[in-house]
Order: structure tokens, then sequence, then C-alpha cells
């Protein structure tokens, strides 16, 4: 290899300042938005904080550290919030969704973890709140949360999602939160199930555990007992600090890959049983009927799943040429084996990238990069988790569910580009 000479690095020098002014010349012309005021700025209005020169915010001190006694986003990412229908009485069967298209990564922040509920969201007391372990056990036992918090504790990465997570039926939705919203990863710290359990000692005939909410609605579900004794785990602390109301403060079931709904919140009471208690939650919701007559129950796992988040319905491609396109996958049946990507409407894929660590039951983030031709087209992924299950396209679940389905949609979600870059739901 021959060294460089000095006209080598000459030319360098002149090819960054080259760069370094046409930099300057697009900026120059570009649109600041996303003042605390709300009004957006040119760039020639504001020059005097552009470089070379020295930004206003250098020459004085900020804020003192005690003015934020809990931290709180930049005043510019104000419009990164839960996506709360409007139409929804938000104390009965009411949701906030996720804005997964604004964020990175695979740990969705507290603040902004989607939340489902069927009665409102209590306030409870943890000095006064117990735990029941009752029914075909040894010993019938209640906790306080002190004693709980005694036992051996784990952290563990996993996402939580609602088995209505989109439904079948348009209108579908214009975002990424709209569609699959119901979906956030954490990494919730507490005991094991199974450690708890023991504790009572279970008798023979013990097939299931009958977990009960404390919330207005005593939402109740069914568990099967082979999943209570392997990775289920009862959580008080979400991402370092204790969980947040809405997420069932101050403790909640977390059953790693089940439908959401089955992670009681506000957990009081476990009711060691022979048979499922078919309650509310087990007949009227969460049961569908299949073509045949038939019903599907106790459809506990949220199969591979995944979705663009950038580019995405909302968003508009500012140019032709690079993007990166990125999104998520997940599986409840173990890891994410392989994320495809399609940029032509699925006539042809190829495979993304996958971010570390790639963990089971956790979200997974995938990228790939994209040259964009300037021309229409659409854009799509498709999970293969390591079951080999490879996600379907809506069409190939309706034609095996029917139209009177409505839980667990993990169909493949297109997005459209059009010529000017906006991003739209290529199956509105």
């Amino acid at each position: 290899m021959t060294e460089p000479t000095d006209v080598d690095n000459e030319l360098a020098v002149t090819s960054r300042r080259k760069f370094l002014r046409e930099s300057g010349a697009l900026m120059g012309g570009a649109v600041l938005g996303g003042l605390a005021g709300g009004e957006a700025l040119s760039a020639s209005d504001n020059a005097g904080n552009l470089p070379p020169n020295i930004p206003e915010w250098m020459k004085t001190p900020g804020a003192p550290t005690g003015d934020q006694l809990y931290g709180a986003p930049s005043p510019f990412e104000k419009g990164v919030i839960k996506n709360i229908p409007k139409n929804l009485k938000q104390y009965i069967s009411a949701s906030g969704r996720t804005p997964l298209q604004d964020l990175d990564g695979i740990i969705t922040p507290n603040g902004l973890f989607y939340e489902r509920h069927h009665g409102g969201v209590p306030t409870i007391d943890p000095a006064l709140h117990r735990l029941m372990l009752h029914g075909l056990v040894d010993k019938p036992l209640i906790f306080t949360m002190d004693d709980i918090r005694r036992f051996p504790s784990q952290s563990r990465i996993y996402f939580l999602e609602c088995s209505g997570n989109p439904v079948y039926t348009k209108p579908y939705g214009k975002t990424a939160s709209d569609l699959v919203g119901l979906l956030s990863c954490a990494e919730w710290t507490g005991v094991s199930l199974k450690l708890v359990l023991q504790e009572a000692g279970l008798q023979p005939g013990a097939k299931w555990v009958v977990a009960e909410g404390a919330d207005a609605a005593a939402l109740t579900r069914s568990i099967p007992i082979e999943k209570c004794l392997d990775d289920a785990l009862l959580v008080y602390s979400q991402n370092g600090e204790r969980l947040r109301p809405q997420q069932g403060y101050p403790l909640r079931l977390l059953l790693p890959g089940f439908e959401g709904n089955m992670n009681v919140k506000w957990l009081r009471r476990l009711r060691v049983a022979a048979e499922p208690t078919y309650s509310r939650e087990e007949t009227s919701k969460y049961t569908d009927l299949m073509p045949d007559g038939s019903a599907r129950e106790f459809t506990f796992y949220m199969e591979a799943k995944s979705i663009i988040t950038r580019p995405s319905g909302g968003q508009k491609l500012s140019a032709p040429g690079f993007h990166e396109i990125t999104g998520i996958a997940w599986s409840g049946h173990g890891r994410i084996k392989r994320v495809d990507v399609s940029v032509d409407d699925g006539k042809s894929w190829q495979e993304a990238q996958l971010q570390e660590p790639v963990l089971t039951r956790a979200l997974t983030r995938f990228r790939l990069p994209w040259h964009w031709n300037g021309q229409p087209g659409v854009i799509q992924s498709r999970a293969v988790d390591e079951t080999g299950y490879v996600q379907p396209t809506l069409a190939e679940l309706l034609s095996v569910r029917g139209e009177n389905h409505f839980y667990h949609n993990n169909a493949i979600w297109p997005w459209r580009i059009a010529a000017g870059g906006e991003v739209t739901n290529a199956n509105a």
C-alpha cells in the first residue's frame, strides 16, 4: 500500500471543507421546529446559534438539578406521548398505546408503556396490600409486600402485548402505534412464582392457578400449572423502579410470552385448582369463534410478529437516497431467529441485521440499509422465530380464522411510500 502524499492530504482537507460549506448551505435553508413555545424559526432567524457561533445555551448556566425531582424528557420531545383514543371512557375497558414509531432500541420507557384496564386504575397502599395463596396447597398463606420482597429476586427482559393488537377489521389505523401500540418491553424485577408455590406446597391434582386482580373489575384468569412452575414471575419493579399504578402497582403477575390480559395486575389472590375457572375474561372475552362454529379458547401464546417502525405510517422520507429501515420483532414462543424485509411489495426479500441482545420473549430490533430511488413502493417485514414459525400475511390468517376472529392478529403489515416520500398504511 502506498503512503498518502502531501497532495493527497491537501485534497482530503479541501474535500472536507467543501462538504462543510455545502452542509452549511443546506442547513441554512432548513426549518428548525419543536421549540418550547411551538414556534418554528428558519435557520437565518436563528443564525446566531448555528456554527461557528457560540449558541445562547452555552453562555449561561442551565437549570439546577433540584428543578426536576423526577426526571422529565426535553420539552423538544413533548410530542412523544402515549396514544390514547379519544372515544374511550377511560375508566371502562380503556387503553393507551406506546408510540412505537418514535422509539429506538427495545426497552420501553415506563412513562410510555402501553396500558390496558377493565375497571380503571386503582390507588393501592402497598402497606395494606396482601397476596392470598390458597386452594390445593398444604399451607394457605397471606403475604405482605415485605414478605414478597424477602424472596430471592431476579430481573428479566420481556415484552407484553395485548391479544387484540390489532383487531382484524378496518379501519386498521395510520401509524405503527395505531396498529400494534398495545405492545411494550421492559426489564422486570420480582420473585419466581415457583418459589412462592413451593413455600405453600402443591397438592396432588393441582393443575391450574387462578389469578385475581384488586381492581374494580376483579379481572381473573386461569394459568396452567406448567407455566407457573416455569418462568412466571411476581413482579414489583419495572425498568429499575417500582411499578407504575397503570402497570399493577404494587404487585403484578408476569407470564412471559402469554397474551397481556393474563399478566394480572394489582395481584391479590392466587387459587390453586384442578380446573380452570372459566371467568368472564375466558368466556365473553379472549375467546374466538372459528368458521366451523368451534371456539378457540386459552390461546395463551403470542405468535411471531414484526413491524417496521421507521419509515412507517405518518412519517415522510425527506429525499431519495440512503435511509435505514428499522423495526421490532417478537415471539411468545422464544427468540427471533430472522427478520426478512421486502422493499418491492413482497416480490423479493432480504435478511435484516438483528441488534444484540436477541433475547427470548423480548423485543428484537432489526435494521436494513436501503437506498430509496424516489419511486412509489411498498415495504414490509416478516419475522421467523426459533421454532421455525413464519409470520403470515393478513390474507393467510383470514383464510384460516375467518371474519369473526378478533384476537391474535400477527399478520405482516406493509407500508406504502408515495413519490413525495409520504408513508401510509398499505392495508387501509
